[in-house]
């Protein structure tokens, strides 16, 4: 008999952060590490990702950090993980390639770290565990389920999966390792569960296939079609396209050319050589304006909108986009970039630009529809069924996809991050304990979580703006030298009100005059209440509250 606890640090209730635990008789076992990348309301925030301080305190009962595949909501979270964890990591060819990639863009060092990479036949051997791998069919070569067999039967992680039936073998779901899988018995499956709400199977779109091959059919000039950068399976659909009508390819994007270099270079990606072209930046002699070529700009979220920007305006040093050109959008708007997808789409039109775009219902779904999620759970047969990669909304779907498989409610399991349930001799033992599980908010430059107080006067900043009182005193004549400069950005036009301007200089010298008086001088004592007192003058007169910053420069010490 085996002790299975199961929990979340991220992954539930949300799009993103996916970071799942198994701790089997005292030893744990991670499955992925991803980000969330954030909304609108978190100023400067450049990724979300799980708070792993509970895994720092057990470092020394992990096994093993197991990586499904390298989108990075599954291994976005891995720099920083790694920085203060140190155990072995097991990941495919290309989910390892890409993994180290990352970690050398994000400067940390690989040296000493324990990288091990799989295939889908793969067997790992622990004390009481064997872990092994199916093949399942995503956006992204080498995607993989993971199976976790205990002396209490099997657990199967299968996260980002479809089961389209006309891909390539790159990405074809391995069928014999599912009914290798389906044997034993199946105590568990943890499915994905973010397109569990849509009816059907996931399929290749002849929509799609038609609605490209007539815009290059009909294409006699240079073509530029968009692409996000983690789909390596749409890159390669429009690069057959485009070999089909003896175009030439040119790739930009920085991090997709990264990707698609690694792709290329472990045969996951084919493009020919000598059809692969490098663009010189746009002078005097080189335009850059190729007819038989197709110019894919890739990227992640807002970045192929950003370029395509670029690219009207004329101000992108590879591409000057004009009226013969005709673009190809395959980047539908996704939560968080809809505005900037809008911007673009008027720009686009605005300067008559021949566009060919590609709608969501003709782009097919990378994850598992309600007829996938049926069909993975009849060939597993498991128990129970935890659904997780989604908000509630979806557990909630996958919980009515259960009740018409027979699955009795209590068979379903929906939990939330931090929630600790227990399988004991087969049986699911419900909750038995609570993680702490927050959000650690990474801006980019910091590696470090970044606090509430700073959000707030990012905020306070993007809407009220900033004043400046800069002053020069003389600390120990205790007396100021001249009026303050004041300096207002983002709050008021200066010119436009010196009055009050003006009563920021009087509040200043009431203050300095205060402080000078008492025995003894005080500059933090002072900048506190110069911010105090101009703020709630500010407040009372505008009914904004800036950021008020005090420059003090004592000049008796020069």
């Amino acid at each position: 008999m085996s002790r299975i606890d199961f929990f979340a640090l991220g992954g539930l209730g949300e799009d993103g952060k996916n970071m799942y635990c198994l701790e089997i008789d005292n030893e744990i076992f991670v499955l992925d590490a991803g980000l969330k990348y954030p909304t609108d309301e978190l100023y400067g925030v450049d990724a979300i990702l799980p708070d792993f301080s509970y895994l720092n305190k057990n470092k020394n009962r992990i096994k093993g950090i197991f990586l499904s595949h390298g989108h990075e909501d599954h291994i976005g979270a891995m720099p920083k993980l790694l920085k203060e964890i140190n155990v072995p990591v097991y990941g495919t060819y290309f989910t390892m390639a890409l993994l180290e990639d990352t970690l050398k863009e994000q400067k940390v060092p690989t040296e000493g770290k324990k990288f091990q990479t799989i295939t889908k036949d793969s067997i790992i051997n622990f004390k009481n565990v064997t872990i092994s791998f199916f093949q399942t069919t995503h956006s992204i070569p080498e995607s993989v389920g993971i199976a976790i067999e205990t002396q209490d039967g099997v657990l199967v992680y299968a996260p980002d999966y479809t089961f389209d039936q006309n891909v390539e073998a790159t990405y074809r779901t391995s069928f014999d390792r599912l009914s290798a899988i389906a044997g034993k018995k199946v105590l568990a499956l943890f499915t994905e569960s973010l397109n569990a709400d849509s009816p059907g199977h996931i399929g290749a779109s002849k929509k799609l296939d038609h609605t490209l091959n007539q815009a290059f059919m009909k294409s006699n000039s240079r073509m530029v079609v968009t692409c996000f950068s983690t789909d390596i399976y749409r890159i390669q659909k429009v690069v057959n396209i485009a070999l089909r009508y003896q175009r030439n390819i040119a790739i930009i994007g920085r991090k997709a050319q990264r990707m698609v270099d690694i792709a290329i270079n472990l045969g996951v990606l084919k493009i020919p050589e000598e059809r692969l072209k490098q663009l010189k930046f746009i002078d005097e002699k080189n335009k850059n304006e190729l007819k038989d070529t197709v110019v894919l700009v890739t990227g992640e979220r807002h970045e192929p909108f950003y370029m395509l920007q670029r690219m009207v305006r004329k101000v992108d040093r590879l591409i000057h986009l004009n009226e013969s050109d005709d673009v190809i959008m395959m980047t539908p708007p996704i939560p968080g970039t809809e505005k900037i997808a809008a911007r673009t789409l008027d720009t686009l039109y605005r300067n008559d630009i021949n566009l060919v775009k590609i709608d969501k219902d003709m782009l097919p779904s990378a994850h598992a529809s309600s007829e996938d999620i049926k069909l993975m759970t009849n060939i597993l047969s498991p128990r129970y069924i935890v659904p997780i990669i989604g908000e509630y909304r979806h557990f909630y779907a996958v919980k009515q996809i259960g009740k018409q498989l027979d699955y009795k409610e209590k068979d379903v399991i929906e939990i939330e991050n931090g929630e600790v349930i227990r399988f004991e001799n087969g049986d699911h033992k419900g909750t038995v304990n609570r993680i702490k599980t927050s959000d650690i908010l990474v801006d980019g430059i910091l590696d470090s979580d970044l606090s509430e107080v700073v959000l707030k006067d990012r905020e306070i900043l993007s809407q009220d703006g900033v004043m400046l009182v800069i002053a020069h005193i003389d600390a120990k004549k205790k007396q100021t030298i001249d009026d303050p400069e004041i300096i207002s950005r983002g709050f008021v036009f200066m010119k436009e009100n010196e009055t009050l301007i003006s009563e920021v200089n009087d509040i200043y010298h009431k203050v300095a005059n205060e402080m000078f008086n008492n025995r003894y001088f005080d500059y933090r004592l002072f900048k506190e209440k110069l911010r105090d007192s101009v703020s709630k003058h500010l407040f009372n007169s505008t009914s904004r509250r800036p950021i008020v910053i005090p420059v003090l420069i004592d000049v008796s010490k020069g």
